[in-house]
């Protein structure tokens, strides 16, 4: 059965975590005097106090998960640390609906970045900050930040990796797990920090600075202006965001092997780096035509608008530099395919990853040759590592419920009297972890709040499902799951 005691340990001392990083809130509170520091000290008190209650739960527990324990305490931790994260926004009163502190607190957690809030520029410094924090944080994996800062606490450490981490492949850069997962976050780190600096000399003050950084590197999207970057007017500034948020979507363990170990040839040989970079290219290229001969663009301001919304869209990071809900439907169609699509598995993007993408096209060709030679074996390689049929398997199990979750939830908004383009993008951007929908209701430059209540329900654990890849969170809800063997 389930071990609910190592379950409850583990959840206790994520939320002292949580609460740490509330700390660091009050403090950004206090420096400029506003009217958020009480909300914070309260929201501090009580997550650190349920972290007491969780330990007491999980008092005398053995330190071993199984396989179970670890999909299920995966799960628990990233519901867990969204209810927490509502409450600076429901004390504060900046949000005052339970639903939508839920969401925002959601969206930020699994990095998808659809916003409730229809005026950010009037909130705290401490709430923005918040906003942009929840989103680093669930960046690369509440429960993997564990493991890398506190290995002992996680004994199943590799079933809990297997259970968060995206893509069908795990790769890992050392025998152990606790040291692959120090390095990974110290690359994100390195990003956010070089980041930073980069916004901060390009014009931006810390706070700002800071605050895009880590969204950027997360892959998020919230910003604390209303316009995103779009408000500065600034090329040097896009072009800083592109950058860091095209390299948050490579693989961190191959940036780890050819940054740190200098073997960049690695990067240039991989078939989904490949596939990633190629995609960015081509439909920049077709947006920028399109921008050029239908919406009278410049040359510089074509290119720059259209790489900024390829690469933003495919690494599901969700910020703007432009109204793309304003373009050509034709660009609408171009950037829901990369959206679906992501970025590279073992990165921050969201999406269904291009690593998927390569088996996928692999096992199409193979079709088409065992349509030729009817009695050969083909097996799918990806970087010279054949793929069992185990994955494959899986692989189209989680296609088809992507469609499925996706056609679900966009038939229900329908029947609720949403228009079907916003419908449609809604449940492809909640999956994908973008943020953004492409239509003027609720576009780039809108915010959800218009969204009835019981929908937002219902999009919050899509949120969560497509953070998690789905099976993770779906498993918990088979029979199987809760049986004794």
């Amino acid at each position: 059965m389930v071990n609910f005691r190592i379950i409850s340990k583990i959840i206790g001392s994520l939320l002292f975590i949580e609460s740490l990083f509330m700390s660091l809130c009050v403090g950004i509170s206090f420096f400029y005097h506003e009217d958020d520091l009480m909300a914070f000290l309260l929201s501090l008190l009580i997550t650190f106090a349920s972290g007491f209650v969780f330990l007491f739960f999980g008092s005398n527990a053995d330190n071993s998960l199984s396989r179970r324990d670890a999909y299920l305490v995966v799960t628990a931790a990233w519901v867990v640390f969204s209810i927490f994260g509502l409450l600076p926004f429901l004390i504060h009163g900046c949000i005052p609906n339970v639903t939508d502190a839920f969401f925002e607190s959601t969206s930020g957690f699994t990095t998808t970045g659809a916003s409730i809030i229809d005026d950010v520029e009037v909130l705290p410094h401490a709430i923005l900050f918040w906003r942009s924090l929840t989103q680093w944080i669930g960046g690369l994996g509440i429960v993997f930040f564990t493991i890398a800062i506190l290995p002992s606490l996680v004994g199943g450490s590799v079933k809990v990796f297997a259970a968060e981490a995206t893509g069908p492949i795990k790769a890992k850069m050392h025998p152990r797990l606790t040291t692959s997962a120090k390095w990974i976050w110290s690359i994100y780190l390195i990003l956010t920090f070089g980041c930073a600096l980069s916004y901060w000399a390009a014009g931006m003050n810390w706070f700002e600075a800071i605050n895009y950084s880590m969204t950027t590197t997360a892959t998020g999207g919230f910003a604390i202006h209303n316009d995103s970057t779009e408000y500065f007017h600034s090329p040097t500034i896009d072009y800083i965001s592109i950058t860091f948020q095209f390299l948050s979507g490579i693989n961190f363990t191959l940036l780890y092997i050819s940054l740190v170990k200098m073997k960049l040839k690695t990067l240039f040989t991989n078939s989904e780096f490949k596939l990633y970079i190629s995609v960015v290219v081509v439909a920049t290229l077709w947006i920028m035509y399109l921008l050029l001969t239908r919406m009278g663009y410049g040359l510089e301001h074509a290119f720059r608008s259209a790489l900024f919304q390829v690469v933003s869209f495919i690494t599901t990071t969700g910020m703007f530099n432009d109204d793309a809900g304003a373009w050509p439907h034709i660009t609408w169609v171009i950037l829901g395919v990369v959206m679906y699509l992501g970025a590279c598995a073992g990165s921050t993007s969201g999406g269904f990853k291009c690593i998927r993408g390569v088996m996928l096209l692999k096992v199409i060709r193979n079709n088409f040759r065992q349509s030729l030679h009817p009695n050969a074996v083909l097996p799918v390689k990806v970087n010279g590592t054949s793929i069992p049929q185990s994955k494959l398997v899986t692989l189209f199990a989680f296609f088809t419920l992507t469609l499925v979750m996706m056609l679900v939830t966009a038939t229900i908004m329908i029947v609720s009297g949403i228009d079907n383009t916003n419908a449609i993008t809604i449940a492809l951007s909640c999956v994908s972890n973008v943020g953004p929908t492409l239509d003027t209701q609720i576009g780039p430059v809108m915010s959800w709040s218009a969204l009835p209540d019981y929908i937002k329900w219902i999009l919050c654990p899509l949120m969560l499902m497509g953070r998690l890849e789905i099976m993770t969170v779906l498993l918990l809800f088979t029979r199987s799951f809760w049986k004794e063997n």
